[in-house]
């Protein structure tokens, strides 16, 4: 049985490289080409070049669901072309068996992937974003649409670039008086965190009175702010980019601030049942095979699986925008395309007598 499980594991792994390849191609020309019409002195070739490579281990995350699907589909479909699972099944081994046997490299993926994101995705993702929004900063204040604003109080806070260990770049302030009246702006090149707090360097601060305005230098000073780089980190990179205790810890800040943190909720529970959802997936790749569709052509079957694979990331997705917009739980909205998928691949399976 062993030899087996390695047999058909290789089969199918290799299918689901293949794809997954091919679909990380297509999306990163796709990519480049509707980043290279963005293009300037600062944010050239090669920047995007690096930007684009460092949001392919998010690539792989994101498409890895529907990979696995058509991988199935192709892995196994090559094996009934070649009569090989007819042999399989004629030799007493059930197609159960069989199933199991193509299910454990899909989970093998899935685990691996969710470890990818945790511990190397949000960093990448961090460090690309962090690697745009400076060439297109270009270390002026307000320059680019890229970066992050926060408010504390009465003062509104723009971020061109947060980079990984601490740091961050282009830090423009707006204070506003009592009356809502621009009371001082300033602006810091850089600035990185120490024990508590934010040390900017490179400041210059413009104040506003009656009299018109003063403006004054600094070297560097010291800044308390509410937000650790845990949390800009978090602000900066997608919810799906997050990983899983980050996600967690920050919709919960969000919650006690009663803020919207629906869209971080989502990313958690689909982050956390991701493996879930690729088991629902295989099984609708392994009825394409031995359910109804088993009489149709390789291709046909391909066709129905890319077809159903991404009518699940629609609706899902579907879902999730749901769950911000009409108050649906965002558990409710990650499980329900999964149990649905599994109650159709079971069924149908079954009425298959297998």
């Amino acid at each position: 049985m062993k030899q087996l499980d390695r047999y058909v594991g290789v089969q199918v792994l290799s299918s689901i490289f293949v794809v997954l390849l091919v679909v990380l191609g297509l999306n990163f020309v796709f990519a480049f080409m509707d980043e290279i019409k963005d293009t300037s002195e600062s944010y050239n070739s090669l920047v995007v070049l690096q930007y684009l490579l460092l949001k392919v281990p998010g690539s792989m995350y994101e498409f890895l669901p529907l990979s696995c699907l058509v991988g199935c589909l192709i892995g196994l479909g090559m094996l009934a072309s070649h009569s090989e699972l007819t042999v399989m099944r004629a030799a007493g081994i059930s197609t159960s068996r069989i199933i199991m046997s193509v299910i454990k490299p899909a989970l093998l993926l899935a685990f691996i992937s969710m470890a990818a994101g945790e511990y190397v995705i949000p960093v990448c993702e961090q460090l690309a974003q962090s690697i745009k929004a400076s060439a297109k900063g270009g270390g002026k204040a307000l320059q680019s649409r890229y970066g992050v604003w926060h408010r504390e109080a009465d003062t509104f806070i723009h971020i061109n670039a947060v980079i990984p260990g601490g740091k961050i770049q282009g830090i423009t302030q707006f204070e506003f008086d009592e009356e809502g009246k621009l009371a001082a702006s300033s602006f810091a090149k850089h600035g990185s965190y120490q024990q508590g707090y934010w040390q900017l360097f490179d400041i210059s601060r413009t104040e506003i009175g009656e009299e018109g305005t003063k403006v004054s230098t600094q070297a560097e000073q010291k800044w308390q702010m509410g937000l650790s780089p845990d949390l800009l980190s978090a602000l900066v990179v997608q919810p799906k980019d997050l990983s899983i205790v980050k996600l967690w810890s920050f919709s919960g800040y969000l919650s006690a601030q009663q803020l919207q943190a629906d869209s971080y909720f989502f990313a958690f529970w689909s982050k956390l049942f991701q493996p879930l959802t690729i088991i629902a997936l295989v099984l609708i790749g392994i009825l394409f095979i031995f359910g109804p569709l088993r009489s149709v052509t390789v291709g046909q079957r391909i066709i129905a699986g890319v077809i159903a694979g991404l009518l699940f990331k629609f609706v899902q997705d579907l879902l999730g925008q749901m769950s911000t917009v009409a108050g649906i739980s965002p558990l409710l909205a990650v499980l329900a395309p999964i149990l649905v998928c599994l109650l159709i691949g079971v069924v149908l399976l079954k009425r298959a007598k297998l």
